[in-house]
C-alpha cells in the first residue's frame, strides 16, 4: 500500500479503513486483549446495515461521503417493507457496489430528521461552521515506539482562531451527560479521543478541544455536544500509549497474548456495592 503521511483530505473511506496504520478502533481491541486484536485484523466483520442509518446522518450533515439512495417501495415485501425478494437484494447490493447507502422511505426520513436537529442545534453548527475540514485524514508516526497511526476526524478546525475537533455520534437512547458518559466508558472514547489527538499532534496539527455532537435515533432526535473531562482526558492519553506499546511488542514478537494466565480477582464496582448498600437499606458501610 502506497505510505501516506500527514493530512490527507478526500482520502477514499475504503482506502482509508484497509491501511495497515493502527487506528481507534484498533488501539481498542488491543486494550481488550492483544489476541483480540490479531482476530479482529484478520477476521474483518462485514457491513452491518444498522451502521447504514448513521453513515447516512453523517453524509447528510457533513456534506461528504456515500450518496443516500432510496430503495424502491415495490421492492419490498410484506407489512414491514423487508428485503427479501432476490430482487430487493440485489438491488440493495448493487447500491452498495456504487458506493451508495440504501435505505428504506421512512430510514431516509429519520435520517432527515437527525441531521436538521444537529444543525438546528447552536453548539454543534457552530462546530461544523467553522473554518475546516470534514472527513479529513491524518497519518503519522509515534515518536516512543515508532508505530504508525491514524485517524479520520468527522470535521478538523483548520482557523486562526479555536479550533475544534469533532466527532458525530448517533446514539440509542438518551444524549444526557450521565448517559453519555457511561457510553464513552462502555466503547472507549476516550482512548479515541487519545488517539486521536496523539496522531494529531504527532503530524504537527493542534486542537483547542475535542467535541463530541450527539444524536439521539430516536424522536424527537435531540442533539448535545459534549467535551470530556479531565479524568477522562488522561486516561485516554495512557490508553493510547499502552495501545501503541502492544501494538509494537505484537509488531517486533508475532506473539499477540490473551488475558492473563495466572489467577484473577473480580471486584464489584462502585455502583454494585452502592446498590447492594441500598438493597439492604443502608444497614452496611
Amino acid at each position: 500500500m502506497t505510505a501516506l503521511e500527514g493530512f490527507v483530505p478526500d482520502l477514499d473511506e475504503v482506502i482509508y479503513h484497509a491501511h495497515s496504520a493502527l487506528s481507534s478502533t484498533g488501539a481498542r481491541q488491543l486494550l481488550q486483549a492483544p489476541a483480540r486484536f490479531a482476530h479482529w485484523m484478520q477476521n474483518k466483520p462485514p457491513h452491518k446495515k444498522a451502521y447504514d442509518v448513521g453513515s447516512a446522518v453523517h453524509a447528510k450533515v457533513l456534506g461528504t461521503g456515500w450518496d443516500v439512495v432510496e430503495i424502491p417501495d415495490d421492492l419490498l415485501s410484506g407489512p414491514n417493507r423487508a428485503i427479501s425478494s432476490v430482487a430487493a437484494k440485489d438491488w440493495v447490493a448493487a447500491a452498495r457496489d456504487s458506493n451508495a447507502i440504501p435505505l428504506k422511505a421512512p430510514e431516509i426520513a429519520e435520517v432527515d430528521a437527525m441531521a436538521e436537529s444537529v444543525l438546528a442545534h447552536a453548539m454543534a453548527r457552530v462546530m461544523f461552521e467553522q473554518e475546516g475540514d470534514a472527513e479529513l485524514s491524518v497519518f503519522s508516526h509515534d515518536a516512543e515506539t515508532g508505530v504508525e497511526q491514524r485517524c479520520r476526524f468527522d470535521y478538523l478546525g483548520t482557523g486562526s482562531g479555536r479550533r475544534f475537533a469533532v466527532d458525530l455520534k448517533t446514539k440509542h437512547g438518551l444524549a444526557t451527560p450521565v448517559k453519555f458518559s457511561k457510553t464513552v466508558a462502555e466503547l472507549g472514547y476516550h482512548v479515541q479521543v487519545g488517539h486521536y489527538l496523539d496522531t494529531l499532534a504527532a503530524a504537527g496539527g493542534e486542537v483547542d478541544q475535542f467535541v463530541f455532537v450527539v444524536v439521539e435515533k430516536e424522536p424527537p432526535y435531540l442533539t448535545a455536544t459534549f467535551v470530556l473531562g479531565r479524568e477522562y482526558l488522561e486516561m485516554g492519553y495512557a490508553g493510547a500509549a499502552e495501545a501503541r506499546r502492544r501494538f509494537a511488542a505484537g509488531i517486533e514478537s508475532g506473539e499477540w497474548p490473551g488475558y492473563p494466565q495466572e489467577l484473577q480477582m473480580a471486584i464489584p464496582p462502585n455502583w454494585a456495592v452502592y446498590d447492594h448498600n441500598e438493597g439492604l437499606g443502608g444497614l452496611t458501610t
